[in-house]
């Protein structure tokens, strides 16, 4: 099968969601599967482009048997509302003659992944004038995100943007989404429930998996044993809502039996530095190598998940998949009754959005109970194992791609 893939991340060699994206791409070509894939040079989450590449060429190259064609797009150098949109726009103007040219390829399915919704438009089309199936996969509700988030703010801009989305969604043969309850925003956009298909996250099981020693990290750190570490790592973003762990490291900050680790770039860290200034009990770790991942992983006896609550069941965040894996419980801020407290309160605490006590005493508890961080934590990988395992989620996937052509 010919297999066609279009989004802005495409970096199998960074943790995050273009890794994903990548090791579905990979996967699927050692499956025997021909697959291209038309995305950005790498950029994210940094928000500049990485070593040997360009933000202004265009540029294809061969990565583990797939065809990857990178495409132009400008990169601002503060985000702002109108900047995101103007970001966007620009790589899904450059990469629209990239993907009319793969019309002579003769796809059977073009895979395109949100977001950003703006590439959709170009995915559907060179689907139809070719003859392939077209498939479009949801990470985030980008658009619902961006207004309560209130990255976007006008009325009759999001009457529009939500019309427009929903008319777009329908003309796809498949779309599908990584969590249940997005599954049921699908459905709320008038997507018919033939068309929907649940395809999660999923974890590769033997990469990330509890160490019998320490991690290294421990020591590069100067963290000694007898400490709890509370890590979060991780894009940092304005839908995170990472100022919560920022207060509560201030109600510890005279308990010596914890210190919070926090790695990862994006929007908010600077910001988010300047907050935590005098506050001893935070370290900060850039992003790492995915090499290093499980080893970071590892590094946690608490895995922290914040989430702002108006981003509930718009996000279903893809770290929480590694964090399962490592054999660490999970404290996550989130309503009871969306995906992420369901999931979470099997291997974890769930504490209130933007309560940073409740986050300090769901973390007090666990540092005073050992036994009790290791049963989460051995509940959290059982779930990693049975639920979210890589060839397990993939191969349903691949099934069902067979079935949509």
């Amino acid at each position: 099968m010919r297999i066609l893939i279009n989004g802005t991340n495409y970096h199998p060699e960074k943790i995050g969601i273009g890794k994903y994206t990548g090791e579905m791409a990979e996967w699927l070509a050692m499956r025997g599967h021909e697959v291209r894939v038309v995305t950005a040079p790498p950029y994210y989450p940094e928000w500049r482009v990485g070593a040997g590449y360009s933000a202004l060429g265009y540029r294809c190259e061969s990565l583990s048997g797939v065809d990857v064609w990178r495409c132009p797009l400008w990169i601002p150098g503060k985000l702002s509302g109108l900047k995101r949109i103007v970001h966007l726009a620009s790589f899904a103007l450059s990469s629209l003659p990239v993907m009319l040219r793969q019309i002579f390829w003769r796809p059977d399915v073009v895979f395109v992944i949100e977001p950003p919704l703006m590439c959709a438009p170009a995915a559907w089309l060179t689907a139809r004038l070719c003859g392939a199936k077209s498939w479009l996969h949801i990470q985030d509700f980008e658009v619902d995100a961006a207004f309560e988030l209130g990255i976007l703010r006008s009325t009759w801009a999001r009457r529009f943007a939500l019309g427009a989305e929903s008319q777009l969604m329908r003309r796809f043969d498949r779309v599908s989404t990584i969590s249940p309850r997005m599954l049921e925003r699908l459905a709320e956009k008038k997507v018919a429930l033939q068309n929907a298909y649940l395809f999660q996250n999923w974890v590769d099981t033997d990469f990330i998996f509890p160490m019998r020693a320490m991690s290294p990290f421990r020591d590069e750190l100067g963290i000694t044993p007898e400490k709890v570490v509370a890590l979060y790592s991780g894009n940092m973003g304005e839908k995170q809502g990472l100022e919560i762990v920022i207060e509560a490291a201030r109600l510890f900050a005279d308990d010596e039996r914890l210190v919070f680790v926090l790695c990862g770039e994006g929007g908010a860290r600077r910001r988010l530095l300047e907050r935590a200034a005098g506050l001893h009990n935070v370290l900060w770790l850039p992003l790492q190598p995915v090499e290093r991942l499980n080893e970071l992983l590892n590094l946690a006896d608490v895995h922290l998940l914040p989430q702002r609550a108006d981003v509930a069941d718009l996000v279903m965040p893809s770290k929480l998949t590694g964090m399962l894996a490592s054999g660490r419980p999970v404290v996550a801020t989130a309503y009871l009754g969306t995906q992420v407290a369901e999931v979470v309160a099997k291997c974890g605490i769930v504490a209130p959005p933007g309560d940073a006590e409740s986050l300090w005493a769901a973390l007090r508890q666990l540092i005073e109970s050992p036994e009790g961080r290791g049963r989460l934590g051995g509940a959290a990988r059982k779930y990693a194992e049975t639920r979210l395992g890589k060839d397990v989620v993939l191969g349903q996937f691949e099934q069902e791609l067979f079935i949509a052509r």
